[in-house]
């Protein structure tokens, strides 16, 4: 019945509770002649008893994981609310048959309860891709620094060759310097004809004396420049 079941939540929304009431008589001569409809007691005992715990707790905890709660801490209110009656009976479970928003709104409760499920299945989803991508770069980044010092280790050494090689010529160099020059001279001479792609020209040292230093005066070497001047 709607008056019985409909009650108030802690957050003020209303819920549709249905639940019985499992009991013993523990007392014959105090459940006979205390309270003349027992029947009705319980039942009412047990309403108020359900609508105060309902009233301590949100719909969200009512409608899902709560449940439990909901009918232990209903079963121990109900159970001191007929003692103090003196009702001679022993509350065995309150067990909550079926709970749900009103018809008129359950639509839309069913619509937060999807969009619940999808935001919990978003999350999810992100933290899986979090938990994947974020081993890929810290291993990539690991990769880029190793890479890196191996290439600052590489032209520190380069380095450190080249000022060897320099401070090495430069102390033959101090110790004898017209040797040290022609060496040197003859060394770059060597690279220099020793490379297929320089023209040569070979004269004797008496040819060379005749010869008359050329300087080509082509247009690709000098373009010819127009204008009035």
């Amino acid at each position: 019945m709607p008056e019985e079941s409909l009650m108030l939540t802690g957050d003020e929304n209303i819920v549709d509770v249905q639940f019985i009431v499992q009991y013993q008589i523990k007392d014959p001569v105090e459940y006979l002649f205390e309270v003349s409809n027992q029947a009705k007691t319980i039942q009412d005992a047990a309403e108020a008893a359900m609508r105060e715990i309902i009233g301590k707790t949100n719909i969200e905890l009512a409608l899902t994981t709560g449940k439990l709660q909901i009918q232990t801490e209903t079963r121990a209110l109900l159970q001191s609310i007929i003692d103090r009656y003196r009702l001679g009976i022993n509350v065995l479970a309150v067990q909550l048959q079926n709970v749900h928003p009103p018809n008129e709104v359950v639509d839309a409760f069913k619509d937060v309860a999807s969009a619940r499920e999808d935001k919990s299945r978003y999350i999810n989803e992100a933290e899986a891709y979090r938990n994947d991508i974020l081993p890929k770069a810290r291993g990539q980044a690991a990769v880029i620094l190793k890479k890196s010092e191996a290439y600052k280790e590489m032209k520190v050494r380069e380095a450190e060759g080249k000022a060897k090689r320099f401070m090495a010529v430069y102390n033959e160099y101090q110790k004898a310097k017209d040797i040290t020059v022609k060496r040197l001279y003859l060394e770059t001479m060597e690279n220099i004809l020793s490379n297929p792609g320089v023209k040569k020209v070979i004269l004797s040292g008496d040819a060379a004396k005749n010869a008359l230093p050329f300087l080509s005066l082509d247009e690709r070497a000098f373009p010819m420049q127009t204008g009035k001047k």
